[in-house]
């Protein structure tokens, strides 16, 4: 069901990685996810999988919420994975007129799909542990220097924030669409291909007039409280680098060093 998916909701809590300065977790987010397309190796692999898995612990937020957030990526996952498997190069271990599968082929296939699993337990990770809020700010402060060229830091921001914000509120309306349709009928769920494309018309069509009626009002409400950009605002909050986000930086550095020491030490499979 629609409302399973979790990705792009904020939980609140006080772990570690909640108390961390929201820039520091951009910008470790932004060195991780390089650094998993820079594993080529099975030791480097296992460091970033366990960066990983110390990052959900770190978290504090029940792991089911990350599995209901790979939800989204199944499919993308499985066709990506079956893709890579006859696209591997060497000695044939089976084949099939053109299709063949090697072992490079199967390295390929599980290294994708665990580089995918972590990109987007990662990527949860700060939306579970950031509030919208935050993140606007961070983005903000993170692009300021491009202010100086005229470049729009604060809007950009504001659309990004209110895009998260409204990612678990269109599915939550996308279920309760699906739920009326249903209850009048609708079969969405038997039939081809071509079939269940068409019977999601009447699902689309209400979600995208909500979405815009939802963009009207949330435009009407920030011109009635004189919004007019990011001139001349100020922080309610404001955010300092402390000893935790030292400490997250060290643990990163030192994850980006073992993947480096893995990947001059032992033999590239992919």
């Amino acid at each position: 069901m629609v409302r399973d998916v979790a990705f792009g909701q904020y939980f609140s809590g006080k772990s570690f990685i909640h108390r961390l300065d929201p820039r520091a977790k951009i910008l470790l987010l932004i060195a991780f996810l390089v650094i998993i397309f820079c594993a080529f190796n099975y030791f480097s692999l296992l460091i970033v999988t366990i960066f990983t898995v110390l990052c959900v612990a770190f978290s504090g937020v029940s792991p089911k919420f990350y599995f209901k957030s790979l939800k989204v990526i199944v499919f993308i996952v499985i066709i990506t994975s079956v893709l890579n498997l006859f696209y591997g190069t060497g000695e044939p271990l089976w084949q099939w007129s053109i299709f063949k599968i090697t072992a490079n082929g199967i390295n390929r296939a599980l290294f994708v799909t665990v580089r995918i699993i972590c990109l987007i337990i990662a990527s949860s990770c700060l939306t579970f542990t950031t509030s919208p809020t935050e993140l606007t700010d961070a983005i903000e402060r993170l692009m300021k220097p491009l202010n100086k060229i005229h470049f729009p830091v604060h809007e950009i921001a504001m659309m990004m924030s209110l895009a998260l914000r409204f990612v678990p509120t269109l599915l939550e309306e996308t279920d309760k669409i699906m739920a009326a349709q249903k209850a009048r009928g609708a079969d969405m769920d038997s039939g081809n291909l071509v079939k269940r494309a068409k019977a999601l018309i009447p699902i689309l069509i209400p979600l995208f007039v909500s979405a815009f009626r939802r963009a009207y009002d949330i435009a009407t409400a920030m011109e009635c409280r004189c919004y007019r950009g990011g001139s001349g605002r100020t922080k309610m909050k404001t955010v300092h680098m402390s000893m935790r986000d030292g400490a997250a930086c060290i643990l990163t550095t030192l994850m980006i060093i073992g993947v480096i020491v893995c990947n001059l030490i032992f033999t590239a499979v992919i």
